[in-house]
């Protein structure tokens, strides 16, 4: 980190992020000197809340085993919930505790897993963050109801993380922690009538709800993955409050326009096989599919055709044979750009339903060389100079200065824009243009400046795409593309992220050239 990194990720922050940091830090200084304890009996009366099924986790559990973000780990009795080995995701998956939803997990079994947990507050630490909370209030409250459980103890503890949660809210962040916060204090409102939490949930959902989701149904933070995790969220939310008269359902209609909306951008972004672009911080293996998030909408009655890309800076055509998608928007919300990328103009391609070029996807979410390497320019399908990146990406989440985009022709057949993240540094614009047909893309590359720049253009191949360079054509089974105006091109492996954890050797083109290029995709 250098001061002007300081400065520019610092400047876009919101007042309120400041302030609950400091009021955060001092409020912790405090406690600790004063030893309060959190863990206080509360008395309670719970109920079991009328849902509609709506169980999506993936394999993760199997006896005191634990697989997530594919890295399995065994206990031999009690379960370590803060194991840290693997990494601060690893132990929040843990302690979300979707393991309970699964098809393979018991009442006999769940019960035992939840009862463990309690043993473990006096010295439980990641599992009573906020985040974790939210995720973990919400699928301990569909457990109870779906095997319709009373247990006072439990009822207990749940009531205590959730008074954990209430006076610890992430608006240190905002985005979707906020958001998920706001989720699962609606869940604990219902489930234990509770005023201030349905008061707190409300302010919540309605103020985030309404920047977070934009006209064109795009989660704001410009991820397919988060947008798949929100949109579940929320339709969980809608299921709870259509079908429990618990305050007059009264948040009922704004959740149905949201998950509309969510919905009918889901359908947009996503490809006709089913699968979502790894655009900025997305993987296959985390959120639940695009197939399940529809039935799971048509099941609570939301449904909603495609909705066009336009607020979200995403632009998709579609033709008989090909799919592409080009990423001419902001990189994120200024104030909270952890998930995104240095990925502007970037793009990716499926033909006939198979991905041929590709993000190069994310593998970790630790703060080390691998994630940062997955975020630079030169890592997606676009233009960097002097191996520097259009927006300055650091420390596993941070984003300095970043690149904006002006669009300057938005047709069907035609997209031309161009960006400033080389102005400062370089004196260099990028324009990027696309033309499309029927069976080509073309794409037109423009550095704008008053002398000679080099530029270099990676392209990303699927893992399985059999690559062959002849002269300035490459040539696969499924397309060929042609540069022109190129000063040399080179055949480079590199490493695609196919999920957390996994990576595949797969092959990656680099083009160099000055000032102007051209690339001829034919289908």
């Amino acid at each position: 980190m250098n001061i002007s990194q300081l400065y520019y990720t610092l400047k876009p922050l919101k007042f309120i992020q400041f302030y609950y940091r400091l009021y955060y830090l001092l409020r912790r200084i405090k406690r600790k000197f004063f030893q309060v304890n959190y863990f206080k009996n509360f008395s309670v009366s719970s109920i079991n809340l009328k849902l509609e099924t709506s169980i999506y986790s993936l394999k993760s559990l199997d006896a005191n085993s634990f697989c997530f973000l594919n890295k399995t780990v065994s206990f031999d009795k009690d379960i370590d919930w803060n194991y840290g080995a693997n990494g601060k995701l690893w132990t929040y998956n843990l302690n979300y505790f979707e393991f309970l939803l699964e098809e393979g997990c018991s009442k006999k079994q769940g019960l035992a897993l939840i009862k463990a947990h309690i043993k473990s507050f006096p010295s439980l630490k990641d599992g009573l963050e906020p985040y974790p909370l939210s995720l973990k209030g919400i699928n301990w409250i569909k457990f109870i109801s779906q095997h319709a459980i009373t247990d006072t103890n439990i009822d207990v503890a749940l009531f205590q993380q959730f008074k954990i949660l209430e006076d610890n809210l992430e608006y240190h962040l905002l985005g979707n922690h906020l958001l998920e916060n706001g989720f699962s204090l609606l869940f604990g409102a219902y489930y234990f009538k509770d005023k201030d939490f349905y008061r707190k949930a409300k302010k919540i959902l309605k103020v985030e709800l309404e920047e977070q989701i934009l006209s064109d149904g795009a989660h704001f933070e410009l991820s397919p993955m988060y947008h798949q995790i929100i949109f579940f969220r929320l339709l969980d939310c809608y299921n709870l409050v259509k079908n429990n008269a618990t305050f007059n359902k009264e948040l009922e209609s704004l959740l149905k326009v949201k998950a509309e909306k969510m919905l009918g951008h889901l359908k947009s972004i996503s490809f006709k096989n089913g699968t979502i672009p790894h655009l900025n911080d997305a993987t296959d293996g985390i959120a639940p599919t695009t197939k399940y998030l529809v039935d799971y909408a048509s099941r609570l009655g939301i449904h909603k055709n495609v909705t066009p890309l336009k607020e979200c800076g995403y632009r998709k055509i579609e033709t008989d044979n090909y799919e592409l998608i080009v990423d001419v928007g902001a990189i994120g919300p200024d104030y909270i750009p952890g998930h995104a990328h240095a990925d502007t103009f970037n793009f990716v391609l499926n033909i006939n339903g198979k991905p041929i070029i590709v993000d190069r996807g994310i593998s970790t979410y630790e703060k080390n060389a691998l994630r940062q390497c997955e975020r630079v320019t030169s890592s997606h399908n676009t233009v960097s100079i002097n191996n520097t990146s259009s927006s300055d990406v650091w420390s596993g989440f941070r984003v300095g200065k970043k690149a904006v985009v002006t669009i300057l022709e938005d047709s069907p057949t035609k997209l031309l824009a161009n960006h400033n993240g080389y102005l400062n540094n370089y004196k260099i614009v990028h324009q990027r243009e696309f033309s499309y047909r029927q069976n080509s893309v073309l794409i037109q590359d423009n550095l704008l400046a008053n002398r000679d720049e080099e530029g270099t253009f990676h392209l990303h191949f699927n893992y399985d795409v059999i690559v062959r360079l002849d002269k300035n054509t490459i040539i696969t089974d499924f397309c060929t593309i042609n540069f022109s105006n190129v000063s040399s091109l080179k055949l480079m492996p590199y490493k695609q992220a196919v999920g957390f954890n996994i990576v595949k050797e797969a092959m990656a083109i680099e083009v160099i050239f000055t000032n102007k290029m051209q690339t001829l995709i034919k289908i």
